[in-house]
């Protein structure tokens, strides 16, 4: 009986040891992989960042630090020339137009853009054990309750669906379009803050939001420093756990309304608020950075900072031009066109513990977060995910098997296309496809202009020279590799994916236009 009770013990001792063991050795695992942090400007032109722009009036010192830090990349774009579309790309891997808005971006009751059935990066986290949080603008759209009867019929009361939590995001605190679209309400998970019994409305050109119902709590010129002030708690609760976690903080500047805090008014010496607003966004960054230091994480955080599209005219370009600021730097162009100054911008990623510093000229898309992630965790994913995702983990310095982007499609808010490989980029629009001149609306000038564009960027970066009667086969190469891109679904190897309905609209018409 005395031998049968110890070998029982013997046996226990063993699988509490064993269990222990793995329990530990997963414990060691998971303290292996990075935190993750992606901050998403708005409307931040490539020319308004100080390292990125050797002749800016805007001193960026906090955002300069990261880049001294990590690695600085000059070709990177995003997936659209503005908002919506782009926040779609970062999250599902996926270009934009793949999706159901073709065109121009939501607003602030519209209905979620994102399906549940697809995977988001924060989907995918959270599935490897992550923490996954957003604080910060949305800009995708949820189902208000109610919506279905009108916006004036909305209960702000109630839970909201489909909106962050639904795509993958354990906490959420934030608002729904940009800071300048109605509905002015809090949401943190899926609970409106207050019932908003207010409206407001800003007639200001630079700090102007339009009128709508406004919550108590919700202040305009409060929203940055909230946000921050959020992202830095959640940095400092969650850097005591050992579960790792993922933050997306997407923020509303310096889009419109512009509203620098009085710390910040005057600071940028241009005499613009936009510029001290830059200057704001600048100092979100550093309160981020301090917060990781602080809580001693910093080192195996991996760290992006990126613009969701080129800079807006609210800017006021003509002012900033009498002090020699130009927030498109040497690109023709900003927000909304098919210009490089739509789409280009300043992309930073630091991760200490693994990245050396350094400048890459690796073209890079903002959908291209997804399989960089990915490769950084050394997962998998299916055919039906994150389809025009590209890890650019090797441009860190960090090994992989994956392919490098060579290819890109730029998209601007009126849905026109643009192609580009190595050194050219093929445009299959007349004119800007968005605000500069000549835009779509300009008819005599654009009936006056070539059908296509085709741009040599490595001697023509302002876009000034189109070759497209020079190298007609260049530009029907392109035509029939963008119209491959578009039919199959994808751009990355795999399986050929459908596109979201509709599959053909009309910014289509020059896959069959061989003029």
């Amino acid at each position: 009986m005395y031998r049968i009770k110890t070998s029982i013990v013997s046996i226990l001792m063993l699988i509490t040891f064993i269990v222990s063991s793995c329990v530990q050795e997963k414990s060691k695992k998971d303290k292996k992989q990075p935190n993750i942090i992606f901050i998403l400007a708005d409307d931040l032109g490539y020319g308004d960042i100080s390292s990125y722009n050797e002749n800016s009036k805007i001193q960026t010192v906090n955002i300069d630090k990261l880049a001294s830090e990590g690695v600085m990349f000059t070709d990177a774009h995003t997936s659209s020339a503005v908002c919506t579309p782009t926040r779609y790309g970062i999250l599902t891997g996926r270009y934009n137009w793949r999706s159901e808005l073709k065109r121009g971006v939501l607003h602030g009751y519209s209905k979620a853009l994102i399906p549940d059935d697809r995977t988001t990066i924060a989907g995918l986290l959270k599935s490897k054990e992550y923490h996954t949080a957003a604080i910060g603008k949305w800009h995708l759209g949820w189902d208000w309750a109610n919506i279905e009867k009108g916006k004036d019929a909305v209960d702000f009361s109630k839970k909201i669906k489909n909106g962050p939590t639904a795509n993958g995001f354990d906490y959420w605190y934030g608002f729904n379009g940009s800071l300048d679209m109605a509905p002015y309400v809090w949401v943190e998970n899926d609970q409106p803050t207050r019932v908003p019994t207010n409206f407001t409305k800003n007639a200001d050109d630079q700090a102007m939001w339009r009128k709508g119902l406004t919550s108590d709590d919700f202040v305009h010129e409060q929203v940055l420093p909230e946000i921050t002030a959020k992202t830095v708690n959640f940095i400092n609760k969650h850097a005591k756990s050992d579960q790792r976690f993922f933050l997306y903080m997407p923020l509303p500047a310096p889009h419109t309304p512009i509203l620098p805090t009085d710390e910040f008014k005057g600071k940028s010496g241009l005499d613009n608020p936009y510029g001290d607003f830059v200057i704001m966004v600048d100092w979100v960054v550093g309160e981020v950075m301090k917060s990781l230091e602080a809580q001693g994480i910093a080192d195996n955080t991996i760290l992006v900072f990126t613009s969701d599209n080129g800079c807006s005219p609210r800017a006021d370009f003509e002012q900033l031009t009498t002090k020699e600021h130009d927030p498109s730097y040497v690109f023709r162009g900003h927000k909304a066109d098919i210009f490089e100054g739509g789409h280009r911008v300043p992309f930073i990623v630091r991760w200490p513990a693994k990245v050396q510093s350094a400048k890459s000229s690796q073209l890079v898309c903002t959908t291209d977060f997804f399989a960089t992630v990915v490769d950084a965790l050394d997962t998998k994913i299916g055919d039906n995910v994150a389809e025009d995702s590209y890890s650019f983990l090797s441009a860190l310095g960090i090994e992989s098997s994956l392919p490098n982007r060579e290819s890109i499609v730029h998209h601007s808010i009126n849905g026109s296309f643009a192609y580009r490989k190595g050194d050219y980029k093929a445009i299959f629009c007349p004119g800007s496809g968005g605000w500069s001149f000549p835009r779509p609306r300009d008819k005599a000038a654009i009936d006056s202009l070539p059908k296509f564009q085709l741009y040599n960027l490595s001697g023509d970066i302002g876009e000034e020279h189109n070759l497209q009667d020079e190298k007609p086969e260049l530009l029907e190469q392109y035509r029939k590799e963008l119209s491959q891109i578009v039919l199959n679904g994808r751009s990355t190897p795999g399986v050929n994916q459908k596109n979201d309905d509709p599959e053909t609209w009309p910014q289509l018409s020059w896959m069959n236009d061989k003029e």
